[in-house]
This record gives structure tokens, sequence and C-alpha cells, in this order.
């Protein structure tokens, strides 16, 4: 078995893919699993033929306790496979609460590893993701003024990453900024060293471009662990002396039908869902309440999908705007609304794909989750981004037999507004 170079840990599936393919477009062949593999290999081959696995799980709003549990063992299994570095992946928006998981889990890695220091930044150029004297900006406003304001189960309302990181972590949070990323590695190192002496076990960094993380990337090449959302992955593989080549991002040819199964409610996948609808493609929405009621509505969204697969994408969905989650959790509860709508959406994607879909497009965190679990999917092999952050995949199933299925996990905020008609265009189809 081939050592990694790189081992990943993310605290999502879409987030995954995400730090995955920029890996894979800056020059490594990278691996996705579903959860912690549980054997010596990766989907039963005899070797694991990747420069980088990312462990995927779905920790990112479980309680801490359990998030540090998950994240030890994807440790344990990374190391034992001859990890020469590891890479704790989160959201780009930061998301989290004050009680984690991001500190907990990160404070937890540091201690398993043996490590005394480790860096966290979100940042995230191509997709808007940026931060300035430690505070988070998206697009043009602070994380606070954003959309994530609104989120269901992770609502961020501060965007000083220093004091949301504070909070929880036990050791001291300290801070990089950009003018001593702008000076380069020699500059970055000594920060480094004089913040270990003050104490401080992590420190946030500031990044408002490529070219910051270009610049940081080299300066890590010390540390057991890096924390960080994708962005910082664009740097990563140059460390271990790997270029970009479009061998690192070859899939199969792809067959069957088309289509999108879609659980995010965020602003960006709002729109992407009104751009299909706009453009002629057939929708059906499920109704969390109707659900609730005990009414099948993925039977009848399969039914209806089954009249149409052969015309082009088909899209089943469950997206709203804050006021109506808001509305749907004040009926239900916070975690019975999601856990409905996710069960429902995952019944919808296995019955899509026994109805004969191999090109599926699965949109938000907690949706993905429970979609590629429901396709017994435990491992995904990334292939060429759509849009930033967002790359087809392709991936084995029970229910594909040995062709396989393409697959994209879209973050809920990320890809342009015609991202959900657009992404099958790219994929070469068998003639």
């Amino acid at each position: 078995m081939s050592a990694i170079l790189l081992g990943c840990i993310a605290d999502d599936f879409t987030g995954a893919t995400d730090l995955a393919n920029n890996l894979v477009r800056a020059g490594m062949r990278a691996v996705q699993t579903i959860g912690v593999p549980d054997n010596d290999t990766v989907d039963g081959a005899t070797d694991i033929d990747a420069d980088a696995v990312v462990v995927a799980l779905k920790s990112r709003t479980i309680e801490p306790q359990q998030a540090v549990a998950q994240s030890l063992a994807a440790l344990r299994w990374l190391r034992a496979r001859g990890a020469q570095q590891i890479y704790f992946k989160y959201c780009s928006t930061f998301d989290s609460t004050p009680r984690g998981n991001i500190g907990p889990v990160v404070e937890a890695l540091l201690d398993a590893l043996g490590s005394d220091f480790t860096i966290a930044t979100p940042a995230f150029p191509d997709n808007g993701r940026t931060v300035f004297k430690g505070h988070l900006f998206v697009g043009d406003v602070l994380l606070s003024d954003s959309g994530m304001v609104d989120h269901p189960l992770t609502p961020m309302t501060d965007s000083n990453l220093v004091r949301v990181l504070q909070a929880q972590c036990r050791a001291p949070v300290g801070l990089i900024d950009h003018r001593t990323v702008a000076a380069g590695e020699l500059a970055i190192r000594a920060r480094i060293d004089q913040l270990r002496a003050q104490g401080v076990r992590v420190a946030i960094v500031d990044a408002v471009s490529n070219d910051d993380l270009l610049r940081l990337a080299p300066a890590l090449r010390h540390l057991p662990l890096l924390t960080a959302g994708s962005g910082l992955a664009i740097g990563l593989p140059a460390n271990f002396g790997l270029v970009p080549t479009s061998a690192s991002s070859a899939l199969p040819p792809a067959r069957g039908a088309r289509a999108v199964v879609c659980g995010s409610c965020s602003q960006a996948t709002n729109r992407q869902v009104a751009a299909f609808r706009a453009a002629g493609h057939p929708a059906f929405a499920l109704d969390p309440l109707r659900i609730a009621a005990g009414e099948d509505m993925a039977s009848q969204a399969l039914a209806w999908a089954w009249e149409r697969l052969g015309a082009g994408p088909v899209l089943v969905y469950s997206t709203a705007d804050p006021a109506g989650v808001r509305a749907v959790q004040q009926r239900l509860g916070l975690d019975a609304a999601g856990h409905l709508v996710e069960q429902a959406l995952a019944t919808v994607a296995s019955g899509l794909v026994a109805q004969g879909v191999r090109q599926l497009v699965v949109a938000g965190g907690e949706t993905s989750g429970a979609c590629v679990q429901a396709l017994q999917v435990r491992e995904l092999r990334i292939g060429m981004q759509i849009d930033p952050g967002v790359p087809w995949c392709h991936a084995h199933s029970p229910l594909t037999g040995p062709e396989g299925l393409h697959l994209t996990l879209k973050s809920g905020n990320f890809g342009g507004d015609d991202f959900l008609s657009r992404a099958f265009n790219l994929l070469t189809p068998i003639t």
C-alpha cells in the first residue's frame, strides 16, 4: 500500500469534495471516502491510488464530543496509511456555534499529533471568502451581514474569527495578519515562532487573494496539522513537488439520465432553483408539512420523475426562503424539520438512481450526506471542476452496477445561478 502524502478530514460531505477539487486542480490525485473506511483499503482496492485521501464526516453540527471522536478515528486511519501531513477542513463561512465544533476538533487533533501549533483560515477568494484583520468577508460584506446570519443550524453573527474561535478553544487564539502574509514565507514562520512563545496554539491567518494563500502554503510545510477551508489547498501540492495535470481529474465518460436533488435553502441555491425552473426544466417541490402529516411525497416525486427522465434533467427540491424555513421549523421543530426533508430527498435520490439516473447533482451539505448514505457510496474519485469548490466525481453504488455514477455534491452557498443546468454540459458523454 502506497503512503498518502496528505490526509484530510472534512466536517461535511460537500466540503470534502470542495477540498478534493482544489487539490486535484493543483496536481494531486484525490479520493474521498464517505466516513472512515472500516478496513485497510479504499472501496475494496488493494492499494490507495491517490496522493491525497479526504475522509468525509458528517460532524459539523453534531455534539462536540461526537465530532471529536469521529475526527480522531479518521486521524488514526490516515496516520496508519502513512499520511505525511493532516488537514482538517471546515466551511469557508466558518459554520459553527459557541460550543464548536471547529475549536474542540482542532485542539483534539493537535493533542493527538503531539503538536503545539496550527493555523486556521477559511479564506477561499475564488468563492468570495476573504479574511482581513481577522474578520471574514463573504463577497463585499462582513460574514455577519451576509445570508449566513439566517442559517438554520449555525447562524453566524460575528465576523471576528479570533473571537469566534476563542470561544471554542481552551488555549489562546492569535492572528497572523495581512502584512505578515504579504511579506512571505520567512515572515510567516517568524510570526508563528512568536505566537508559539506566547502560548498561542491556533492562529487565524489573513488572506484576501490566492497570492496570499500561495505565499502561506510553503511556510506551513513543517506543521503536522493544518486547518482551513478549501482555499489553502491550492498551494499544498507544490509542497510535495506536484504540479497541475489533466490526468489528475480524469473520469470515465458519462451515460444515463440526469437529475438534481436539492435540499439547501441558501440564497445561492434559491437562485439556482429559480434559474433552472425559468429555463423550462421540470421541477417537483417537496413540502415538509405534508411529509410530516404522513404523505408519501418521495413516492410522488419518483412517479413524477419517471415520466420525464428521458427528456432532460429533472429537479426535486425542498428549497425555501428564510421566512419559509422558519415557519416550518416553528411548526415541526428545528431537528425534526431537517431530518424529514433529508430522509425524503435521500429516498428520492436512491429511487432516481434505481430508475436509471447516472448523472446526479445533490445540493446542500446535510442533504448530500443523507443521499450518499442512502446510495451506499463509500468512495468518490474527484474529477473536473464545475464552479469553484464544486467538482464532478465518479462513484460506485450497489444500485448502479459496474458502470458507476457521476455525482456532484454542491455546498449550498456555491455555484453560479445557472449551475444546475450547466453542470451536465461539462461531462463527456459515451459515444
